[in-house]
């Protein structure tokens, strides 16, 4: 190729970003450094998507933090990964000589920066103690490894986030926790904290997709926006416009002898988001309950007996959660869950107004059948064909036969479409086509030729 035709073929953006998509990471990069021009073209699709395992020195480094800065207005979507392993638990805290546990309450700072009022309450902020008080100090320094007060800056976070103007897809990995630490915080805990608070501190107006895959039961209660450590009444302002949700979570026992503290935080961040309008959700392991119906769930409801006899009989009987609604939810997919058939009616009933797809993968109903289950199609449709269709569907065989060169498809040799579709001007020239070729018409073509507004031209 002569010089000129590539000087074409380059300076077309089209043509140009087409031939980038398809080449390797590696090729990108060398191709960046080959000359200014080409690292301008080939920056925007090379960093378009980061990806951070989360170290001791991943925010803290000042060249790494310097090359963020002059490559982050190019990242759209950022993946922070950081899997559970032996250096992120965390022992007790003990007291040396009486081996006392010290109990720890964390409360994040956040400095962003801002010029202060005078110059006594900078000398207060630059002392004051980043855990609390200099005895918390000294303990959590001595007995607790980098990680964690690497996980614990919610500074180099907050700066690190800042240099992400256009971010729109945040993908949180946190996995291999084991079963045995579920009630116990470690450091992946605190660094999801300190994620929440960087991203709420820095706003970054672009997002609107966040996956959480995988993520073990407890990131919820550190990543929802009220009633956590950090958060404030403006916290859910940013959470509130994600309109794509993904998450995979481990499953765990539920039912009502166990727990269910991890299903209420659930419910709760969920009912956080409101404007979501794909929602996605798969139980990783072992079937876990509906995450959309919570409040019908057996575990989750309210005792049958009251132990005081003078309480509200009426509250035995009501649910301690509100449901799920979703105003402007459009798809959602279920996988791997066990459910009633009147918790899928339910959900799919309250949202017949906006829902236009929903798929249900993996999962067992525990009661009812699916037909009860999509009962509401019956309502929505206003007959009861899309059980026809669906039988129609799975009884219908496939049958391959070799297809002479000259012989057509018999409804392709009628002239009577090249009629209907060149000639006609209304719905005239429909009503003459044959009772046989009608029949091939699908039942959503039929219903609009009925309307008196539909019009061919």
């Amino acid at each position: 190729m002569s010089s000129v035709a590539f000087a074409r073929f380059w300076q077309t953006d089209l043509t140009r970003e087409c031939f980038m998509s398809f080449l390797p990471k590696g090729d990108l990069q060398s191709l960046r450094l080959a000359c200014k021009e080409f690292a301008a073209d080939a920056a925007p699709i090379l960093f378009k998507r980061l990806e951070v395992h989360f170290t001791t020195n991943t925010f803290s480094r000042r060249s790494r933090f310097s090359a963020l800065e002059r490559i982050g207005h190019h990242v759209r979507t950022l993946s922070f990964v950081m899997p559970h392993h032996s250096r992120t638990f965390l022992p007790p805290l003990l007291v040396p000589g009486t081996l006392e546990e010290v109990t720890f309450l964390y409360e994040p700072h956040i400095n962003t920066s801002r010029p202060t009022s005078s110059g006594s309450s900078a000398t207060t902020s630059s002392t004051s103690s980043k855990y609390g008080s200099p005895q918390m100090n000294d303990l959590l320094v001595k007995q607790y490894p980098p990680l964690f007060h690497a996980a614990t800056d919610v500074d180099s976070f907050f700066r690190a986030f800042s240099a992400l103007p256009k971010l729109r897809h945040l993908q949180v990995s946190c996995p291999g926790q084991p079963a045995g630490q579920r009630y116990r915080k470690d450091i992946v805990d605190y660094a999801l904290i300190s994620v929440r608070l960087a991203i709420e501190t820095a706003n970054p107006p672009y997002l609107e997709a966040l996956t959480l895959a995988p993520i073990h039961p407890a990131a919820i209660l550190h990543l929802r926006p009220h009633l956590t450590i950090g958060s404030t009444p403006a916290s859910s302002r940013l959470w509130s416009r994600i309109k794509k949700l993904d998450i995979e979570m481990d499953s765990f026992e539920y039912g009502r002898d166990q727990p269910s503290d991890h299903l209420k935080i659930l419910h709760g961040y969920l009912q956080a988001l409101r404007s979501l309008e794909d929602l996605r959700f798969h139980w990783i392991g072992n079937k876990g309950p509906c995450p959309l119906a919570l409040h019908m769930e057996p575990c989750t409801s309210r005792p049958t007996s009251l132990l005081c006899s003078n309480a509200c009989p009426d509250s035995s009987t009501k649910s301690s959660f509100r449901p799920l609604k979703f105003r402007h939810l459009k798809t959602m997919f279920l996988s791997n869950a066990s459910l009633d058939a009147s918790q899928a009616s339910g959900f799919i009933m309250s949202h017949r107004k906006v829902l236009h797809e929903f798929q249900f993968d993996l999962c067992h109903l525990r009661s009812g059948t699916w037909d009860d289950a999509l009962a509401p199609l019956t309502h929505i449709i206003g007959n009861e064909s899309w059980k026809g269709k669906q039988e129609e569907v799975m009884e219908v065989p496939l049958v391959l036969s070799p297809v002479n060169e000259k012989t057509q498809i018999e409804c392709v040799q009628e002239p009577m479409w090249d009629d209907v579709v060149r000639r006609s001007r209304g719905l005239e020239a429909l009503r003459k086509v044959g009772l046989r070729t009608r029949e091939m018409v699908p039942e959503q073509v039929k219903r609009l030729l009925r309307t008196a507004r539909v019009a061919w031209h």
